[in-house]
């Protein structure tokens, strides 16, 4: 109706929806990645008595709502789009996160980059790029951002210390609503593992990389099936190049076209009635596969997961992650 109404009048009125304001402060503890943070919302708003997972008189404070992002400032924009890609499972009407300007100029600049080289290229329609890099352009010269009033009113606001989350937070099967400390859910045993969907980026498959190096040159064959699907063609090749796909390879993991694969739900799919610990989106019932129960948690516990053929406890993980986090500079580089 509000199309047709807008395709008669060339206006379409709308109502501007209410927002709930996520309020992260402190710094994030060893081991705890910004996949824990996602889930760290629902799970915190679970608490707070402003979401529940029963479906009969369900209660979602995000629904319909703008969820808006504070106390993050530094991310790169690759990850805030993490956080802001969750959004859709909170059945939020859309999602803002309160960046400094750096990031936000570095990953324009790159974008700029890219676009005048497809140009070049005679890739796609030369004036619509060519728009889209003078719009990017004009804002880099100027760059101002949007800030909420000081005086704003949210309906809710759930404030998170980063120093309360010291281990991973994961969705249960199945249901992304659903959540539960790593300690909770830990020995639980897992058939297969999927690392990939737009909830992805380079970064997490160099961690996955790096995890999976050591017992992929052991020569001993992974307890799980593991799938591999990098978001773009461009990550794959970069993986390519850097020697990622053969530690893959060498582990036993079968890698998928990039772009959805398991996650779009009507492409491959993992064995009827099988565990999953999956990096996608979503894991509504048989999305995944007929029957499959499908843990949501990060690429680098996913990746532990591959490892040893069950969640690992805290304790385990941290060990496993040792290496990643000294090593997290190199690791978390992205294409800019």
């Amino acid at each position: 109706g509000l199309v047709a109404f807008a395709a008669a009048t060339g206006i379409m009125p709308l109502d501007m929806p209410e927002s709930v304001l996520v309020r992260f402060k402190g710094q994030m503890q060893p081991g705890v990645t910004l996949r824990d943070l996602v889930q760290a919302i629902p799970y915190t708003a679970e608490k707070m008595g402003l979401l529940t997972t029963e479906k009969k008189g369900k209660k979602n404070i995000f629904s319909g709502r703008i969820l808006e992002i504070e106390g993050l400032p530094d991310l790169k924009c690759e990850q805030a789009f993490e956080l802001s890609d969750a959004s859709a499972e909170r059945s939020a009407a859309g999602c803002t996160i309160k960046l400094n300007r750096e990031p936000i100029i570095e990953y324009l600049n790159s974008n700029v980059v890219m676009l005048k080289w497809m140009i070049a290229e005679g890739y796609g329609d030369a004036r619509t790029l060519e728009r889209r890099v003078a719009r990017m352009e004009q804002w880099l010269a100027d760059p101002q951002l949007m800030e909420a009033d000081s005086q704003a009113e949210y309906a809710a606001v759930i404030d998170i210390d980063l120093a309360d989350i010291t281990e991973p937070i994961l969705a249960l099967p199945n249901d992304p609503d659903a959540s539960a400390a790593l300690s909770d859910v830990a020995g639980n045993k897992i058939d297969e593992i999927f690392i990939g969907s737009c909830m992805t980026n380079i970064g997490h498959f160099r961690a996955a990389g790096k995890l999976l190096k050591e017992h992929a040159t052991s020569g001993a064959g992974l307890p799980t099936r593991l799938w591999i699907a990098p978001p773009t063609k461009m990550d794959e090749a970069q993986l390519v190049e850097e020697g990622y796909y053969s530690v893959f390879g060498t582990a036993g993991a079968r890698t998928e076209m990039p772009g959805c694969s398991l996650c779009m739900g009507n492409q491959a799919r993992v064995a009827p009635g099988c565990t999953v610990v999956s990096t996608s989106t979503r894991n509504f019932p048989n999305r995944l596969g007929q029957g499959a129960n499908v843990y949501l948690a990060s690429a680098e516990l996913a990746a532990v997961a591959a490892v040893l053929g069950r969640l690992p406890t805290p304790e385990e993980y941290r060990g496993y992650m040792e290496g990643v986090d000294k090593d997290a500079a190199d690791t978390y580089r992205y294409l800019n």
